[in-house]
């Protein structure tokens, strides 16, 4: 029997973005994230007994600082060759062999695969054939498999591999190829990096995006990790994802339908949040509160979004391990707009305004005095002037809205119309 973990995008030592900007960040759990994920990696292939690890590509995340990035793996690298646990690597376009000009001598178990042309490592202890090519250089448009050999019938065969294959969402087309063209080598597993979200391409042979073992944003939600892979007698018999994750990101979406006190908002908040505490099993959890429905307190919540936040963060604080990242009001008022200011009047004016506003700070922070409370539910590249002509047009939709919502409740808040 052989086993070994397939993993990829450690990103070592990558900041998790949209959390340590805010004052009540867990500041340490958040710089630590990436390594105590690859501890657990660590931990699993000497509790599991692998014979190999594989890592397909972004092992960094870019030229380390200094070289406590490179010091660290080593000496977890070291703790595998104590074990006899050996490890492949490729590198991707954020280690790519142009970027990082540091370097560390690594232990006697580590292979790093050519970024000239394609490598094979023959294990003749286990029957193993491992195929790969590290990248070169940060951008590559090339099909690097078109170059690799075809399967070796004496070994089982692993082609690793840093590829967006024919494209994903949010992801650079890097080392495009197709399924055909992995098919066409004649391989048993292919152990794919680059795409942040567990995925299996294929089931015979098996093709695997293992995903990254610590989601880095909100982006990135759910549980991450890694795949631990059997094979006996030539054939794969069990491929399991594993969880590595020690900072876990969700999207809490909460209903306020129905809610028509401060109270009954409170206990649905709380109800969701905790939900997803424990879907996060134990570990802390980076939040996003997404408030919808048509609600009672529509008004409410948009006039005084700065009070309610500050409210949906002690719920956190008080269920423990939860931050609240980032609250979006994206109710809707019970009543219909036009049935609430008709057609012919200031407010009908004054929307018409703000949908053709110029959206830079000194006209959004120039418009109403409150309009600074926007501060605590926008992005904070939003409210920068030259951030704001930089944005992309989803973010300036939601930025509209967001004023629009903002002015309408507090011009119609006092009149007991929501």
């Amino acid at each position: 029997m052989v086993r070994f973990i397939h993993t990829a995008d450690i990103h070592l030592d990558s900041p998790l973005k949209g959390l340590e900007a805010h004052e009540d960040a867990p500041v340490d759990e958040i710089r630590g994230a990436t390594r105590r994920a690859f501890d657990n990696l660590i931990e699993l292939a000497l509790e599991e007994e692998v014979d190999f690890v594989l890592i397909a590509g972004d092992l960094y995340d870019g030229d380390w600082k200094d070289y406590n990035t490179g010091l660290f793996f080593v000496d977890r690298m070291g703790r595998l060759d104590r074990a006899g646990i050996r490890v492949f690597i490729v590198l991707g376009n954020h280690d790519a062999a142009s970027r990082i000009t540091k370097t560390m001598p690594l232990p006697g178990n580590v292979t790093l695969l050519s970024s000239r042309k394609p490598q094979t490592v023959l294990l003749d202890d286990l029957g193993v054939a491992i195929h790969g090519q590290s990248y070169p250089s940060r951008a590559v448009s090339e099909n690097l498999v078109a170059q690799y050999p075809r399967k070796d019938p004496d070994y089982f065969n692993i082609g690793l591999l840093h590829t967006a294959l024919t494209g994903r969402p949010g992801h650079e087309p890097y080392a495009p190829c197709t399924v055909d063209d992995l098919l066409a080598k004649g391989y048993d597993y292919w152990a794919l990096g680059h795409i942040h979200l567990r995925e299996v391409v294929a089931a015979d042979p098996l093709i695997v995006f293992p995903g990254n073992i610590q989601g880095r944003h909100i982006r990135e939600i759910g549980g991450k990790g890694a795949t631990l892979v059997t094979i006996e007698d030539g054939h794969i018999t069990a491929a399991e994802h594993r969880e590595l994750d020690v900072l876990r990101w969700a999207v809490c979406r909460v209903d306020l339908a129905g809610c028509e006190t401060r109270e009954a908002v409170y206990e649905q908040v709380r109800s969701a949040m905790a939900e997803e505490q424990g879907a996060a099993d134990g570990r802390t959890l980076a939040l996003r509160l997404h408030l919808q429905g048509g609600c009672p307190l529509h008004a409410e919540l948009h006039s005084r979004a700065a009070r309610w936040v500050e409210e949906f963060r002690g719920i956190a604080a008080g269920l423990g391990d939860v931050w609240l990242e980032k609250v979006k009001f994206n109710t809707t008022r019970k009543t219909s707009l036009e049935e609430i200011i008709g057609e012919d009047t200031p407010l009908a004016g004054l929307l018409q305004a703000v949908e053709g506003l110029e959206f830079g700070a000194a006209a959004l922070t120039g418009l109403v005095p409150d309009l600074a409370n926007l501060k605590t539910k926008l992005p904070a590249e939003l409210l920068a002037t030259d951030s704001l002509l930089e944005s992309r047009p989803e973010q300036l939709a939601e930025l509209r809205g967001t004023v629009k919502e903002f002015l309408i409740a507090r011009l119609i808040r006092h009149g007991g119309e929501t």
